[in-house]
């Protein structure tokens, strides 16, 4: 009698494979300097791929599925969330529709990347799967996706993928682990990116080093940039920040959380001791000029 759970694997190896080949079109190569990473055709003439793998300098070139190759222009890079933007002249080749799929905690996921225009994929599992989260650079990431998978240098900023062929975002090396930068944290990053090439960030113009107060915790001022938005408030070195707009803060981190590409140009609270006196003053957040 014949083995019905024989043809599964075949099946399963086959529609991986289908996945794989309705995907490959959109992967391209993307070379740096010296260095070498994957990328995706976003939209018509835009490409995603992973910042960290992309020099800090030099010309950068593209190598599309079909062999075509060219100088690319950076459209914007954005560190904290490792996405950058480059224009390209993708041709007839179709972009990659992103899906907001949030994966299942052990399915199977593709990374599809290229090798010198030459096409890739791993397969493995997601690993790990959480809500929104900070990165060290400090970028929001709207998920917590990790990935069971080997993933080469030269593969970073290639598509994962789901076992039903959605691209649920671009797989890059985190710290011992495979990352997936999700569709939302892309869509969201590189439409800013296309639209005014860089990613703002709030700037306070002070130097902060954390400290233990009988009462929690404060921040206080080390350093103060004279030009900068601090000392037009009149914050002085030496003060403590212990609230913003009403809040306790938690330290340095809750500060640099505040500090997004919403909140320039914004008026805040700032609650200051001073000498052991409280004091009250009113910030606008300016623009960090490095962002």
């Amino acid at each position: 009698m014949p083995d019905p759970t024989a043809a599964i694997l075949p099946a399963l190896s086959a529609a991986l494979a289908d996945i794989v080949a309705r995907t490959k079109s959109a992967i391209v190569s993307v070379h740096s300097h010296r260095s070498r990473a994957s990328g995706f055709i976003w939209k018509p003439g835009l490409i995603v791929t992973a910042d960290e793998a992309l020099a800090d300098e030099g010309e950068v070139s593209v190598k599309l599925a079909d062999g075509t190759v060219g100088p690319a222009s950076i459209a914007g890079r954005d560190h904290t969330t490792d996405i950058a933007l480059l224009r390209f002249d993708t041709g007839n080749a179709a972009p990659v529709a992103l899906s907001p799929v949030v994966p299942e905690l052990g399915s199977l996921s593709v990374v599809v990347a290229a090798e010198h225009g030459v096409p890739t994929a791993a397969l493995g599992t997601v690993s790990l799967v959480g809500g929104s989260w900070r990165s060290l650079r400090g970028g929001e990431i709207d998920a917590r996706i990790e990935l069971g998978v080997r993933l080469r240098h030269n593969h970073e900023g290639g598509l994962a993928l789901t076992a039903s062929g959605d691209a649920i975002g671009m797989a890059v090396q985190g710290v011992r682990r495979v990352l997936v930068i999700p569709s939302a944290t892309i869509g969201r990053v590189a439409g800013r990116l296309e639209t005014h090439g860089r990613i703002a960030r709030g700037y306070l113009g002070v130097g902060l080093q954390p400290v233990k107060l009988d009462d929690g915790i404060g921040a206080m001022v080390m350093s103060v940039d004279q030009s900068g938005p601090s000392a037009a408030a009149g914050i002085r070195q030496g003060d403590i920040i212990v609230g913003w707009n009403g809040e306790k803060i938690s330290g340095v981190r809750s500060l640099l959380r505040a500090l997004g590409p919403d909140s320039v140009g914004s008026v805040v609270d700032v609650e200051i001791r001073r000498g052991g006196e409280p004091v009250r003053v009113k910030l606008t957040i300016g623009e960090r000029a490095d962002a």
